[in-house]
C-alpha cells in the first residue's frame, strides 16, 4: 500500500511542479552600422577607448571575422532586409535601395507606400511601410512566437534603415524627416506617442548644430590613418566653402535639418532616441522579450561624401565608439548587464574615392554609368530608330523599355546582345551578359552565386554587368558601393550579451546567418524566406 502512495505522489507531482520555462534575454538589440568595412575595426583599433562599443564586443563577444554579404548590390535598403530576415534580394524582393518595376512600370523606392499617410510630419517622407518586403524578420518570428506579447521598434535616420529591419507586424518604426523631427507612419499608428512628439519638442538637432564639428582625438593622430585634412576628391556636403575641420554648424539651426545626418551628430541623435524608446516603451522589462533594431546611418553620408581615408571618417567613427559605449552603459543600467543581447553588423562596406586610387596608383576609377546609357541608346536609336530603348540602368543591371519594344516589334534577343557587345567595349567593364545566359557566362563561381542570389525578375534587368576592381559609379569625386568584391561585401559581425560566449572565428559567414542565429538563441521560427545557418560557435 504504502508503494502505491508513493507511486501516486510522484504522479501528483509530475502535475503540480511549475512547467521549466525557455530562457531568454529580456531585449536584443540588433546594431546596424550603414557603411562600415570590416577592417575599421582593426584598422582604427587605437583610437577606440577602453569603455567604448568595440572594444567591449572584441574583448567580451564574439566576432565573426570573415563574414561577407552573399548577393549584389550591396545597398542600404537590401543589406538591413537581408541581415534581419536571414534572405536575399531573390526571395525577399529588395532589391535595391530603389528598382524599376516592370508591373508597375515605374521607378519604385524599396519602402514607398501611397496607401498610407505621414504620422507626425507633413513631408512625403511619411508614406513609407515594409509592404514592398516579401518575407518575414526576425522580429516578426518574435512577435509571432510570443503571441504579440514582445515589442518590436526599429530606429534610423533613414527610413529604409528602421522600417525593413523591424518587419511587417513591428510595434512601431520610427525615423527621421530631415526637417528635424522622427516620425511614422498611418501603417504603424495614427499618432506619435506622447514620449515620441516630447522627443522632438526637445529640438535636439538645433542643440546639436550650436557644437562645431571639430577634431575629436588630437591633431597629430589622424596623418597616421588619413590623407590631407582636405583633398580635392572629397564633396563638400556641408556647403562649399567649409572644407575642412572645423566645420560650424550653427548656420544650420533652424533652417537645415538635413546636414545633421552628415555628422557624427547624426548618431548622437540616434542613440538618443533609442535610449527614449527603450525607457518609454519599457523595453527590456516587459513580460517577453522586446526586440530594438538602431540603424546607425551618419557614417554612410559622410563615407559618400569624403571616403574612407579621410578625417572626417576617422573622426566619425572614433565619435561612434564612444556614442555605442554610452549606449551600452545605459543598458547596463536600464535592462542590466548580462540580460540582453546585442549584435552589430553593416549594410555594406565602401570603395576608395576612385580619384584616391588613382593618385595612389591603385587598379580602379570613375564608371560614367549615365555617359554610358545615353552611348547606348543613342547607338540603340540609330540602329532601330527609336527613342530610349534602354530606361536606365540600375543595380548593375540594364533595364529596357518592355512596353516600345513590344509595340514596334522590336527582337528583343539581338538588343539584348547589341547591349552586352557595347558594355563589353567599355574599360572600366569586365563582364557583361543577358541574365538568360547568367549560368553559362564564364564568371566565377562567386560572382555567380551573388547575382543569383540578388536577381528578382520584376524588380530587375535583362543585362548585367560586372565592373573591375576599384571602379566606382560617379565622376571619380566622393565615393559609394553596391558590388560583389570584399571592400564592399566583408563586413563586421559582432556579438556581445545574453547567450553569447567570448571569442572569435575566422570561418567565412555570411550576412544571411544572422537572423538564424538570433532565431536559436531564442528558440523561434527563423523568417519565413531564410537561408542562413546558424553561427553555432557563438552561443555558449
Amino acid at each position: 500500500m504504502r508503494r502505491y502512495s508513493i507511486l501516486f505522489a510522484l504522479f501528483l507531482s509530475f502535475y503540480v511542479l511549475p512547467a521549466q520555462t525557455i530562457q531568454r534575454p529580456k531585449l536584443v538589440v540588433g546594431i546596424v552600422i550603414d557603411q562600415m568595412r570590416w577592417d575599421y575595426l582593426y584598422r582604427f583599433y587605437d583610437v577606440y577607448k577602453p569603455d567604448g562599443g568595440f572594444k567591449r564586443f572584441l574583448s567580451q563577444g564574439f566576432s565573426c571575422e570573415n563574414t561577407f554579404i552573399p548577393y549584389t548590390p550591396t545597398v542600404t535598403a537590401a543589406g538591413h532586409t537581408c541581415a534581419y530576415t536571414g534572405s536575399v534580394p531573390a526571395i525577399h524582393g529588395i532589391v535595391g535601395n530603389n528598382w524599376w518595376d516592370r508591373q508597375k512600370k515605374k521607378l519604385v523606392y524599396c519602402t514607398d507606400d501611397d496607401s498610407v499617410q505621414p504620422v507626425g510630419s507633413a513631408s512625403t517622407w511619411g508614406k513609407m511601410s515594409p509592404r514592398n518586403m516579401f518575407a518575414t524578420t526576425i522580429g516578426d518570428e518574435l512577435r509571432l512566437a510570443t503571441n504579440f506579447q514582445s515589442k518590436v521598434i526599429g530606429i534610423a535616420l533613414k527610413d529604409r534603415g528602421a522600417i525593413l529591419p523591424a518587419g511587417h507586424s513591428a510595434t512601431a518604426a520610427y525615423w527621421y524627416d530631415y526637417a528635424g523631427n522622427f516620425i511614422t507612419s498611418s501603417y504603424y499608428m495614427k499618432e506619435l506617442p506622447s514620449w515620441v512628439k516630447a522627443f522632438n519638442n526637445r529640438k535636439l538637432v538645433d542643440s546639436l548644430y550650436q557644437f562645431k564639428w571639430d577634431l575629436f582625438l588630437p591633431k597629430s593622430v589622424y596623418p597616421k590613418y588619413c590623407t590631407q585634412d582636405q583633398e580635392w576628391y572629397e564633396t563638400r556636403p556641408l556647403g562649399t566653402d567649409q572644407t575642412m575641420f572645423p566645420y560650424d554648424l550653427s548656420r544650420f539651426a533652424g533652417k537645415d535639418y538635413a546636414k545633421i545626418a552628415s555628422t557624427p551628430y547624426g548618431n548622437m541623435y540616434t542613440e538618443a532616441m533609442a535610449e527614449a524608446a527603450v525607457t518609454a516603451e519599457r523595453l527590456g522589462r516587459n513580460s517577453a522579450t522586446d526586440f530594438l533594431a538602431v540603424s546607425f546611418s551618419s557614417p554612410d553620408y559622410i563615407g559618400h561624401a569624403f571616403g574612407p581615408n579621410s578625417w572626417e571618417q576617422l573622426d566619425d567613427y572614433a565619435r561612434l565608439d564612444e556614442t555605442l559605449g554610452k549606449f551600452f552603459a545605459f543598458l547596463d543600467r536600464y535592462v542590466g548587464k548580462g540580460n540582453y543581447t546585442v549584435f552589430l553588423t553593416a549594410d555594406h562596406a565602401v570603395a576608395h574615392v576612385p580619384n584616391f586610387s588613382i593618385e595612389n596608383k591603385l587598379p580602379g576609377g570613375a564608371f560614367a554609368d549615365l555617359e554610358i546609357t545615353k552611348g547606348m541608346n543613342e547607338g540603340l536609336k540609330a540602329k532601330y530608330g527609336k527613342e530610349r530603348i534602354i530606361i536606365d540602368t540600375y543595380n548593375y543591371m540594364v533595364v529596357f523599355n518592355d512596353s516600345l519594344i513590344e509595340a514596334a516589334n522590336l527582337n528583343r534577343e539581338e538588343i539584348e546582345n547589341w547591349t552586352v557587345s557595347y558594355l563589353r567595349k567599355q574599360k572600366e567593364i569586365m563582364q557583361a551578359f543577358r541574365i538568360a545566359d547568367l549560368n553559362t557566362t564564364p564568371i566565377t563561381a562567386t560572382q555567380r552565386e551573388r547575382i543569383n542570389n540578388g536577381y528578382y525578375f520584376p524588380r530587375c534587368g535583362d543585362v548585367a554587368f560586372i565592373l573591375k576592381p576599384g571602379y566606382v559609379e560617379g565622376t571619380g569625386n566622393g565615393t559609394s558601393h553596391g558590388l560583389w568584391n570584399p571592400y564592399d561585401s566583408h563586413i563586421p559581425l559582432l556579438w556581445y550579451g545574453w547567450g553569447i560566449k567570448q571569442g572569435k572565428t575566422n570561418r567565412e559567414i555570411y550576412m544571411t546567418d544572422i537572423a538564424p542565429t538570433v532565431a536559436a538563441l531564442l528558440h523561434i521560427q527563423m523568417p519565413s524566406g531564410c537561408v542562413g545557418k546558424v553561427i553555432e560557435e557563438v552561443n555558449r
